[in-house]
C-alpha cells in the first residue's frame, strides 16, 4: 500500500471512529440533559408549592427525641487514621446515645492497638476483632460488627434503633445523628450528602471527586427520588433502621451485608424497596442558609490510588453488579433507567477510547495530507451536525457541573471543574482496564477482596462544621 493508500485508510478510520463516538456521545448527552430537566422541574415545583418550613430545619431536628444508635466503622490497615477519626467523632457528635463499633482483623495488630487506646478511655467505643484474617471484603467486616451488636443487645436487654455506617477516614458532622433520629421516624434509611475535601497537594486528582459528588448528591440522587428509583447508599454518612437491617439479615441467612459483594452499600440501597423500606437523601442545612449537614473526607490524591478505587466501584456496580442486582420490578421504568445509567460505564469507556483514537487519526491524517500536498476531506454534513450538537451538550454539561461545584465548594473549584473533566476521563479509562481484569478474576473463581487505598485524616480545623 502506497502513501496515498495509507492516507485513504487513515481518513476512513477517522471518519468511522468519529461517527461511532459522536452517535454514542449524543445519546449520553441527551441522557444527562433529561436528568437536568427533571431536576429543574422538581426545583420549580418545590418553589411553587413553597415547601419552606416556618422555622429552621436544625431547630426541628433538635426537638426530635434521641434514639440509641450504633455506628459501624470497618477498619482494615487503618492504623494511620482510625485513632484520629474516633477521637474526632467522640468530640464532635452532639448526641447523647450512641456507640462506635470498630471492626478489625486478627492479622492487623497496629489498627487493633489504635482502637484499643481510644476504647480504654471511652466506653462508647467497642473494639471488635473478626474471626477471619484480612483483607476480606468490607461487607464481611460489617457482618462481624453486626454479630457483636446482636451479642451486646442480648446482654444488655435492649435493641438499638439504627445502625450508621462510616469509614475510618471520615470527618463526621456534629449534627448528623440528630438528623438521622429525625428522618428515621419517617424513613427506613437515610443518606447524608458526601462533600469530599480537596487534598492541598492534589488539585486535580483529589479535586475531581468534588465535582462528581457535587452533582451526584445535589442533583442525581434527588432525581432518583423523584422517579421512585432505588437510592444507592454511599457507605458513609448513612443510617438504617435496626428493624430493616434485621429483616434483611433474616432473608440472607442471618447477615445483612453480602460478604461476596465489592459494593455492599450500593447493592443494599437498591435492595431496600424489596423489604418495604423507603430511603431518602437528607439535605438539611446546619443553620438557616448554611451548608448541609454532610460527611467530609479526603479521597485518593494520587493517580494510582484513584484508579484502584474507581476500578473497584466500576467492577462492583457496572460489571459484577449487573450480574448480582439485575433489574428492578417489571414496569418500573425510572428504576430501570437509573440502573442503566449506573452501568453505562461499560460502554462509555470504550466509546471514550475510540473518540480519543479518532482525534489522533484526524491529526495524523491532517499531517499526512500537509506533507503530501493534498487536501483532507471534511467530515460529512451528518457528522458535522452531530459534532456541533455534542459540542453544545458538552458546553451545557460543563456549565451545569461548574454551577453545582461552585454551590458546594466555591467559585475557584467551580472553574477548576472544567479542566478536571479531562483528569476524570483519564482516570476512568485506566480504571476500566483494571476493572475488566478484576472482573475476569472473579469470573474465574477468585474470592473478592477489599482493595482499599491508604487514607489521611483531615488536619484539625479543616472542613470543620
Amino acid at each position: 500500500m502506497g502513501d496515498g493508500g495509507i492516507l485513504v485508510a487513515i481518513d476512513a478510520a477517522a471518519r468511522e471512529a468519529t461517527l461511532f463516538a459522536a452517535i454514542f456521545f449524543l445519546l449520553g448527552g441527551i441522557d444527562d440533559l433529561l436528568v437536568d430537566l427533571i431536576y429543574a422541574v422538581r426545583r420549580i415545583g418545590v418553589a411553587l408549592r413553597r415547601l419552606v418550613l416556618p422555622r429552621s430545619e436544625e431547630q426541628e431536628i433538635a426537638a426530635a427525641p434521641p434514639i440509641p444508635i450504633a455506628i459501624f466503622v470497618a477498619a482494615w490497615d487503618e492504623a494511620q487514621v482510625i485513632g484520629q477519626m474516633l477521637r474526632s467523632a467522640l468530640g464532635r457528635f452532639d448526641y447523647p446515645d450512641y456507640a462506635l463499633y470498630v471492626g478489625t482483623y486478627p492479622n492487623d495488630p497496629a489498627t487493633i492497638a489504635e482502637v484499643a487506646r481510644v476504647a480504654e478511655l471511652d466506653e462508647r467505643v467497642r473494639l471488635v476483632i473478626g474471626s477471619n484474617p484480612g483483607p476480606t471484603t468490607k461487607a464481611d467486616c460489617l457482618n462481624a460488627l453486626w454479630r457483636a451488636l446482636r451479642h451486646d443487645e442480648a446482654a444488655e436487654g435492649r435493641l438499638v434503633a439504627a445502625v450508621v455506617l462510616h469509614d475510618a477516614e471520615d470527618l463526621v458532622h456534629p449534627f448528623e445523628l440528630r438528623v438521622f433520629a429525625d428522618f428515621l421516624r419517617r424513613y427506613g434509611a437515610v443518606q447524608l450528602p458526601v462533600l469530599p475535601l480537596r487534598h492541598p497537594d492534589s488539585r486535580f486528582v483529589s479535586g475531581h471527586y468534588l465535582d462528581e459528588f457535587a452533582e451526584a448528591h445535589s442533583k442525581t440522587l434527588l432525581v432518583r427520588q423523584a422517579l421512585g428509583a432505588g437510592l444507592p447508599l454511599a457507605g458513609v454518612g448513612c443510617a438504617i433502621r435496626r428493624d430493616v437491617l434485621g429483616r434483611i439479615a433474616a432473608a440472607r441467612g442471618g447477615m445483612p451485608f453480602d460478604a461476596t459483594s465489592l459494593v455492599e452499600d450500593y447493592e443494599l440501597g437498591l435492595a431496600f424497596r424489596a423489604f418495604g423500606c423507603d430511603c431518602v437523601l437528607a439535605r438539611v442545612p446546619e443553620c438557616p442558609g448554611g451548608r448541609p449537614v454532610a460527611v467530609r473526607a479526603y479521597f485518593p490524591a494520587t493517580l494510582n490510588a484513584a484508579v484502584r478505587q474507581k476500578a473497584r466501584w466500576m467492577t462492583g456496580i457496572a460489571l459484577a453488579g449487573w450480574d448480582r442486582t439485575g433489574w428492578g420490578r417489571p414496569g418500573d421504568l425510572g428504576d430501570h433507567w437509573m440502573r442503566v445509567r449506573d452501568r453505562r460505564a461499560t460502554l462509555a469507556m470504550p466509546v471514550l477510547a475510540i473518540a480519543y483514537c479518532a482525534l489522533v487519526l484526524w491529526g495524523a491524517g491532517l499531517a499526512g495530507h500537509a506533507v503530501a500536498g493534498t487536501v483532507a476531506a471534511s467530515p460529512s454534513p451528518l457528522v458535522q451536525v452531530l459534532l456541533w450538537t455534542n459540542l453544545a451538550l458538552l458546553g451545557w454539561r460543563l456549565t451545569v457541573r461548574a454551577a453545582f461545584v461552585t454551590r458546594a465548594h466555591g467559585w475557584r473549584d467551580g472553574l477548576l471543574s472544567v479542566p478536571r473533566i479531562l483528569v476524570a476521563n483519564y482516570i476512568a479509562l485506566l480504571a476500566a482496564r483494571r476493572a475488566i481484569a478484576i472482573y475476569a478474576r472473579l469470573l474465574a473463581g477468585s474470592a473478592p477482596q477489599w482493595d482499599k487505598t491508604d487514607h489521611q485524616f483531615p488536619d484539625a480545623g479543616q472542613g470543620a462544621a
